[in-house]
């Protein structure tokens, strides 16, 4: 076994591309995904988990159908499970996702935005 600490610093200067969340640890049948967001993504669900969004650098919005909530650096917030939303990043966000291993980043939207899943860095 090896011991050795994530540095969130070093991990997010190996993501080059946006919207494509690279996984940098599990936890169970967890996943730890840092990715850099700029610009609106797709309307989107996940019908069988919820998503956790914690903002490490930059400011975050998450619209929903009856609104939108704001998530700044050092913020939190989890999207239930089922509830469609699209995230919104007028500047470039560096943002630490939490969510079962397999989960594609459209749910089941699919679609050109969709990222390959499972990438370690």
């Amino acid at each position: 076994m090896s011991y050795k600490a994530i540095n969130f610093r070093q991990k997010f200067g190996l993501v080059d591309e946006q919207w494509q969340p690279k996984v940098i640890a599990e936890m169970n049948d967890y996943q730890f995904k840092v990715v850099k967001l700029q610009g609106d993504f797709i309307w989107h669900d996940h019908k069988d988990t919820d998503e956790t969004f914690i903002v490490m650098e930059g400011d975050l919005r998450i619209d929903f159908r009856d609104g939108a909530v704001h998530v700044s650096t050092g913020d939190m917030f989890v999207v239930p499970k089922g509830i469609e939303h699209k995230p919104y990043a007028e500047k470039e966000v560096k943002l630490l996702l939490i969510e079962p291993r397999g989960v594609p980043n459209t749910g089941h939207g699919g679609g050109e935005r969709t990222a390959a899943n499972d990438v370690w860095i």
